[in-house]
């Protein structure tokens, strides 16, 4: 079961995609943001081309456990992808995904020039690879 994941910005939205065995995250695309609507029209046409059986959309959080504005501009991007697709639409704790996803990076030896400009879809791997894991069935 492939699974799609969306790190929602407000320039940018990252896209990653899982293998079919739903194990290994991989970078998809970057999509720029036009509007909410054609947005996830964007992503669920994406998602089915790409046969996805479930679309995770990452979701920060305040420190009281809230979504903070971010995490509910996702929220909303959410429930429009709802109306737009059949393809179930899960959110999922994105915090510090950018943060690790440019750490990762770094980790990899990617050169300063190479790392510069935007994480959106590494973010969306951090996303995918954190459900993938914590989803992963024993």
């Amino acid at each position: 079961m492939r699974i799609l994941a969306v790190d929602h910005g407000e320039k940018r939205i990252g896209l990653a995609l899982s293998d079919s065995t739903a194990t290994i995250a991989s970078p998809l695309k970057v999509v720029e943001h036009v509007s909410r609507m054609i947005d996830a029209a964007q992503v669920a046409e994406i998602a089915t081309q790409n046969d996805v059986k479930l679309i995770v959309v990452g979701q920060s959080y305040d420190e009281d456990g809230n979504p903070n504005p971010a995490g509910r501009r996702a929220g909303r991007f959410a429930d429009e992808l709802k109306n737009q697709t059949n393809i179930p639409v899960e959110m999922w704790d994105e915090s510090f995904s950018t943060n690790i996803a440019r750490a990762a990076r770094i980790e990899l030896g990617v050169s300063r020039k190479k790392r510069a400009g935007h994480q959106d879809e590494f973010a969306a791997v951090v996303i995918l690879q954190s459900y993938l894991e914590a989803n992963r069935k024993s």
